[in-house]
């Protein structure tokens, strides 16, 4: 059976844009007869607010989205702990306490995520301590893992490329786990055969791909969408203050219209190579 999820952060009201991802991740399941999943990710530290998941709840159901909620990110800590003290018995994490600062003026490249991370701590052999995130030896991991694929719906075959990520943290000072390792466990517990998000995490699945053969976990189909942008062509986004379903919710417009718009504009893209859409709000 087709299973898809929906995972939004508690740190700022849904938009257009996670409108957009939510149809396409519901529809990719109802297509197959199968299921949609609402997972809150509100492991964030500060910036989370519990009382948004009651919202999201609200905005899916105004849109016509019937899901199955499983267990928030909060309530798995536990396991994101083991699978961190797994890679750690393996050889394959080390603990980091360089700031960003330090990082930037050090890093020669830049990746997926921002300035590659140089090894410093790893060099030099730093020491556990309670400021330290712990961060995955992508050089040994990639060994150990030898050449791994992953499919995506919209672009096939691909060859996991991991190392385009440099050592990327996987335990933060900040918060019990990073997204990668967060979002990889979470999706196997859910049982997730078919992972839709964004485009723009189309190259996060070059590491998930490679934790899920470290960490012995199946191996999802992806299937990255488009992802609506303003009319400057940048991406719809919570810290830009993009327009709230919320607010649209409470003003009495039509929910199912507003999916059924976002559906035209997804077959739409559909069809094409686009990664791209601008869709007026």
């Amino acid at each position: 059976m087709t299973i898809t999820r929906f995972a939004p952060s508690p740190n700022g009201p849904l938009h257009l844009g996670h409108a957009f991802s939510a149809i396409a991740s519901h529809d990719r399941a109802m297509r197959d007869s199968g299921e949609f999943l609402l997972r809150i990710e509100d492991i964030d530290g500060a910036r989370s607010r519990p009382e948004l998941a009651d919202e999201f709840r609200a905005d899916l159901a105004w849109l016509g989205l019937a899901c199955r909620e499983v267990p928030a990110q909060s309530q798995r800590i536990a396991s994101y702990r083991a699978a961190a003290d797994n890679l750690r018995a393996m050889g394959l994490l080390y603990p980091c306490t360089c700031t960003r600062a330090e990082i930037a003026a050090a890093a020669h490249t830049q990746g997926p995520d921002g300035p590659i991370y140089p090894g410093t701590c790893l060099r030099r052999g730093a020491r556990p301590n309670t400021e330290a995130a712990w961060r995955l030896d992508i050089e040994q991991a990639a060994i150990l893992a030898g050449p791994l694929e992953w499919t995506d719906e919209r672009r096939g075959v691909q060859q996991a490329r991991p190392e385009m990520f440099g050592d990327v943290v996987l335990w933060r000072k900040d918060a019990p786990a990073s997204y990668h390792l967060a979002a990889t466990l979470d999706d196997a517990a859910d049982g997730v055969t078919h992972v839709t998000r964004g485009v723009d995490l189309f190259h996060a699945s070059h590491i998930h791909r490679l934790l899920q053969h470290l960490l012995g976990l199946p191996v999802p189909t992806w299937h990255h969408h488009p992802v609506l942008v303003e009319s400057d062509g940048r991406k719809l986004a919570k810290r830009r203050d993009a327009p709230a379903i919320a607010d649209r919710r409470r003003a009495g417009e039509d929910g199912r219209a507003v999916a059924a718009e976002v559906r035209s504009a997804l077959f739409d893209t559909g069809i094409s190579q686009s990664d791209a859409l601008t869709l007026q709000p």
